[in-house]
């Protein structure tokens, strides 16, 4: 907004407005001062307008909230089907079937001649897969109950393990309410319905939020230890997403490394709850994109994630297509992950060579003069972060970018967007504890649901003599 001291030199200044410069003199300062403060906002709200669209390709927004094209896939050219020179891919033949039915021929149908003994010249097969009949198995204890008549004690019998009066549902049974629960998404009412209508269990809401609570519970000591491994890594690469714990806006944070991954929801993004999980451990290099907490963790070296940074020059190349300054950077950058991706095929000192062009391109780009605000501001972030931006090109166990983290959290996104939120504490904490040993297991490339039941406890089913097949 423009200032003025005194009358005479709003009446020398020239009228923001198209009237006369005496009508612009006799106006009221005060009524001046606000068309002067309306037209610098018309003005911003004129740019705004003339700006590209965001969307996830020059911003960390996500695929889900961009504008979708109502156009047909035919119209946009876009081949369905297979890519050519994509590999067929065949559903895997079971060597061992559970059973065969032989499809032989007794007689010719034209002439009606028999066939019997005559060899087969080919056989076809075929293999069907069905899913067997399912049926709760119930498992009934007797606690036999004895007075002994020497000393009047009385006496119980002792339940096996697995089979303790405090349980009421078989391991298997739990792990697959947890299944359904943490890793399908499935609201409690979905949840009973599926248990009800696939497998024949009734199971209401308080019966299910105790096998959820008994698992967190089971869950924590597991998470707990591979929370130690994470921290005790090199490598360390984490990131957080919003979440709602009874109401109030909460932070899942995940911490990801080499050996394992560790979820962690707390009240605060704040680098406090980084210096929590850490402790007095130090890591070598930390991943991340460009959160200030996350650049305050306790590290020798960041890393920080290309993906993020070429969705932000990408932002800048929409809004001024001619800027070649964005597009070489991006063009460098895009170059430095695929010689990353290449560093197997090249010798040492060739690939070597070809890094120290990189990093010398990427130092003449920060020191070229550019014009535009944006650019600018990018520009100043990447020379404040200059050595974070190609470490992996140094050591190939760095990722370049955060990807690892993003993949982990995006089950959580999906959950919270079916519940809404956690209703407890006790909730937030066991899906913490839960995503942690789910996603160490698929790390590792364990079955989940088999780490789910080998989690709630001894195994039930080598009870059933004879019932199962």
């Amino acid at each position: 907004m423009l200032a003025f001291s005194d009358t005479d030199d709003m009446a020398q200044a020239t009228p923001p407005v198209p009237i006369s410069a005496n009508d612009w003199a006799a106006t009221p300062v005060a009524v001046r001062a606000l068309v002067e403060d309306l037209l610098v906002r018309v003005t911003d709200l004129e740019a705004r307008l003339k700006r590209p669209p965001t969307t996830s390709r020059n911003s960390s927004q996500p695929p889900s909230r961009d504008q979708k094209s109502d156009s047909p896939m035919s119209k946009r050219h876009r081949r369905r089907g297979a890519k050519p020179g994509h590999a067929k891919a065949e559903r895997a033949w079971v060597e061992m079937p559970d059973q065969v039915v032989e499809a032989r021929v007794t007689e010719c149908r034209r002439c009606r001649a028999d066939l019997r003994g005559v060899g087969a010249a080919r056989v076809w097969r075929r293999q069907l897969v069905e899913v067997p009949l399912i049926r709760p198995l119930v498992l009934e204890t007797r606690q036999h109950e004895v007075c002994c008549p020497q000393c009047q004690t009385v006496q119980r019998g002792v339940l096996p393990d697995g089979l303790e009066a405090t349980r009421a549902f078989g391991p298997r049974l739990e792990g697959l309410v947890v299944y359904l629960k943490h890793q399908q998404h499935l609201s409690y009412d979905r949840l009973h319905r599926v248990l009800a209508d696939v497998f024949g269990v009734s199971l209401s809401n308080g019966g299910e939020t105790c096998i959820l609570r008994r698992a967190g519970e089971a869950a924590h000591p597991e998470a707990e230890r591979i929370g130690d491994q994470v921290r005790q890594s090199r490598v360390i690469n984490s990131d957080e997403t919003s979440g709602r714990v009874d109401g109030v806006k909460h932070w899942e944070w995940v911490f990801v490394s080499a050996a394992g991954v560790y979820h962690l929801i707390r009240r605060h993004r704040n680098t406090a709850v980084i210096r929590e999980f850490m402790g007095p451990v130090r890591a070598w290099v930390w991943g991340c994109d460009c959160f200030p907490a996350q650049l305050n963790a306790p590290t020798e070296l960041f890393q920080l994630c290309l993906a993020h940074q070429l969705r932000d020059v990408q932002q800048i190349r929409d809004l001024f297509p001619r800027l070649r300054w964005a597009t070489e950077l991006q063009a460098l950058f895009r170059q430095a992950i695929h010689l990353a991706k290449r560093r197997a095929d090249l010798t040492a000192r060739g690939f070597q060579a070809q890094v120290t062009r990189v990093e010398h391109t990427l130092d003449r780009l920060l020191a070229r003069p550019v014009t535009h605000k944006e650019a600018r501001t990018l520009q100043a972030r990447y020379q404040n972060h200059r050595a974070h931006l190609f470490v992996f090109l140094q050591h190939p166990e760095v990722p370049y970018d955060n990807n690892v983290c993003e993949r982990a959290l995006r089950p959580s996104v999906i959950h919270r967007k079916v519940i809404g939120g956690f209703r407890s504490d006790w909730g937030a904490h066991a899906y913490a504890a839960l995503a942690t040993v789910v996603d160490t297991a698929k790390l590792f490339s364990r079955n989940v649901f088999e780490t789910l039941v080998t989690l709630m406890g001894t195994p039930v089913l080598p009870f059933f003599q004879g019932q199962i097949p």
